[in-house]
């Protein structure tokens, strides 16, 4: 089996120390010099694998003081992460994007397995014609499948 690549192991580095705390706050630099890699594979990481999508809130300041703070979504109202997740799908939105807020919705019991997988087959490549409409088709889907969720949670 092959080496796991830098980004790999930056991620588990990442979601090791998340185990321990709820949020952490890291620079750039700091990360690239213990992994010797330019501080651009770390946003690289930051922006592919600590989405929202994938139970994720990161904020990140730029500059001398700069610092990155991630944080693991905690869903005790599901409505607030719901909301969140519909805002971040905005017009478009890809496979692979919606296989991830799938899984963060499965993972945390708002749906089953089977309903899941019923979802995924809707909003698979399979489904669309024109590749220009997919994308959007699919955030419309997702959004009004979250919206109804989060209606089904206040009722």
């Amino acid at each position: 089996m092959g080496q796991p690549n830098i980004s790999d192991l930056i991620e588990a580095y990442i979601k090791a120390i998340l185990e321990e705390q709820e949020q952490i706050e890291i620079r750039r630099s700091e990360i690239a010099d213990r992994f010797s890699c330019v501080p651009s594979q770390i946003n690289y990481v930051i922006n592919t694998r600590f989405t929202v999508a994938q139970g994720y809130n990161v904020e990140s300041k730029r500059g001398g003081g700069g610092y990155i703070r991630i944080e693991k979504v905690v869903l005790n109202q599901y409505g607030d992460v719901l909301s969140e997740l519909d805002e971040w799908i905005g017009n478009t939105l890809s496979y692979q994007d919606s296989v991830a807020i799938l899984q963060q919705l499965y993972n945390y019991d708002i749906i089953s397995e089977r309903e899941a997988n019923l979802i995924l087959t809707v909003l698979a490549p399979e489904t669309f014609h024109h590749k220009t409409s997919e994308d959007k088709t699919r955030a419309t889907m997702m959004r009004l499948l979250l919206e109804r969720l989060r209606y089904e949670e206040k009722g």
